[in-house]
């Protein structure tokens, strides 16, 4: 058994499928199915039950995957701790982030980083903020951005940024002409949302039940922001985002947001979270406290609110 033949089974119980993971490692099926024979061979029991959909792990196998993962995770940590000891002009780090914050807020600050540090290598995991949370606080990732995070002694909270969150929907949409909005007023329209593992939508639930509003079904459930952009480019949805995210689209034009009336408004903080499970990098405590500095400049104010009624 080898470190070869740990990242080979990392990659087959991440991809679920001998050729999946060969194509993810850029090999083939027959040297990936070598590996997997040498790992059973080594522990003398069956890791994996192969079938035609692809493979499904043995109750050795999830044991040997969750060793894997902190093996794989150690080993990437030392790289890291010895990339140090060349200097800080070299070296990687990573960092998972929700899709809300990854565009408008990192990608400026990771952009003017990366130009001062151009042998650094970043590994950027954009995903959902509970996966963001998860990834840090299990030290699989060295810097974390995280919303509706609850406190957590595995981390150590370097930011918080306030963020509040607004409906976006099409010039032409109707409510468009709207000064403010009330949850009410979504009723009769439809909305796309991500799903329920989403803090953003849980917290559209309770704002939804506080105003005596039963939870409801959304036209279109989805994670993706570019699916939500779209739909709402075309009129067919209203997102709930904050400004932000969409502020491209808004400054061309093919957006607007309107605030929520102040006793229906989502907010929260938005955190930069450094994982205390591991021995962090220098460059990862360079990239976390650039990131800080970036990013504690005062955010834009947020658009005036109203009396609903038609904009001048």
């Amino acid at each position: 058994m080898d470190l070869n033949s740990i990242a080979t089974f990392n990659e087959l119980v991440r991809s679920g499928s001998i050729r999946q993971a060969a194509e993810g490692l850029n090999t083939s099926p027959t040297a990936v199915a070598r590996q997997l024979d040498k790992l059973e061979h080594a522990f003398g029991i069956a890791l994996v039950e192969r079938g035609p959909r692809g493979i499904r792990l043995t109750q050795a196998g999830e044991i040997l995957a969750e060793r894997a993962r902190l093996i794989t995770q150690e080993m990437t940590a030392a790289g890291r701790l010895i990339d140090d000891l060349r200097g800080l002009g070299r070296g990687s780090v990573s960092l998972h982030l929700p899709g809300v914050a990854a565009s408008s807020l990192l990608a400026p600050a990771l952009a003017e980083f990366s130009r001062l540090n151009p042998h650094i290598e970043i590994e950027a995991n954009v995903t959902s903020a509970p996966a963001a949370f998860e990834a840090a606080a299990s030290g699989h990732s060295e810097i974390a951005v995280t919303m509706f995070a609850p406190p957590d002694p595995r981390l150590e909270v370097l930011l918080r940024l306030p963020i509040r969150y607004d409906p976006v929907m099409s010039p032409m949409h109707p409510l468009a002409a709207c000064r403010e909005i009330a949850l009410a007023d979504l009723l009769c329209h439809p909305l796309t949302l991500p799903d329920r593992s989403y803090g953003l939508r849980r917290a559209f639930d309770v704002r939804m039940r506080a105003a005596g509003i039963a939870p409801r079904a959304v036209a279109f459930t989805t994670a993706s922001l570019e699916l939500q952009k779209e739909l709402a480019l075309r009129g067919a949805a209203v997102m709930i985002l904050p400004r932000s995210t969409v502020l491209r689209e808004i400054e061309a034009a093919t957006l607007v947001q309107r605030p929520f009336r102040t006793q229906d408004r989502i907010e929260t903080d938005l955190e930069l979270c450094r994982s205390l499970v591991t021995q962090q990098s220098l460059t990862a405590r360079q990239l976390s406290d650039f990131l800080v500095a970036r990013l504690a400049a005062p955010a834009a104010t947020s658009p005036p609110s109203g009396s609903c009624g038609t904009l001048t």
